[in-house]
């Protein structure tokens, strides 16, 4: 692959690496406008990669380049926070215009049923997001989260804010019982 962006004149190659772990040092020390990765990335894997990345102040835009059987992975790369996906099976050229899109400010999926995004509100959530809410559903005070979390006072009332609106609810109690009717992902098997 990373022949076919050194020949095209449209791309400059920065850099490639074999791993999530290496792609991310990568990206920490040069700056990238258009990531391609795969999905299966070893060890860290792609989900978690493009989650990481988007908690950073500038991240590249990142398109998935994987397969795809199930029909899946567009809306999984688009939850975790990736700008396109390209399907291995397509032409190589399709990959080459999602990749030039992206980097124009576009988002490139193919057809997905919006209403399967919109479902489940927590998978918008920030990793400081959802540990928030679990703080919050603790009964913690905004005084126990800035301590808790090493912001100011302000700074929590500014992400509750943003919590409250991705979550649809207009207060405090709301969104604990939003917490506690949905939980978390990852924490229904862990409670199970």
């Amino acid at each position: 692959m990373s022949e076919i962006f050194d020949r095209d004149p449209r791309f400059s190659l920065v850099a490639t690496s074999s791993t999530a772990e290496g792609f991310l040092g990568m990206v920490m020390r040069v700056p990238v406008t258009v990531g391609v990765i795969d999905w299966n990335l070893p060890a860290l894997g792609g989900q978690k990669l493009c989650e990481v990345l988007r908690e950073q102040p500038s991240p590249p835009r990142l398109v998935v380049y994987g397969d795809d059987p199930k029909g899946e992975l567009p809306r999984l790369a688009m939850l975790a926070g990736a700008a396109g996906f390209a399907a291995r099976s397509a032409p190589v050229d399709d990959l080459l215009r999602t990749c030039l899109s992206v980097a124009q400010g576009q988002m490139v999926f193919p057809f997905l049923d919006i209403r399967a995004l919109q479902s489940d509100p927590i998978l918008s959530l920030t990793r400081k997001e959802r540990a928030l809410l679990e703080s919050l559903s603790q009964g913690l005070t905004n005084k126990d989260l800035a301590r808790d979390f090493g912001i100011s006072a302000n700074t929590v009332k500014f992400h509750l804010s943003n919590l409250f609106a991705k979550l649809g609810v207009a207060s405090r109690a709301q969104a604990i019982a939003f917490y506690y009717a949905s939980r978390l992902p990852g924490e229904r098997q862990k409670r199970s």
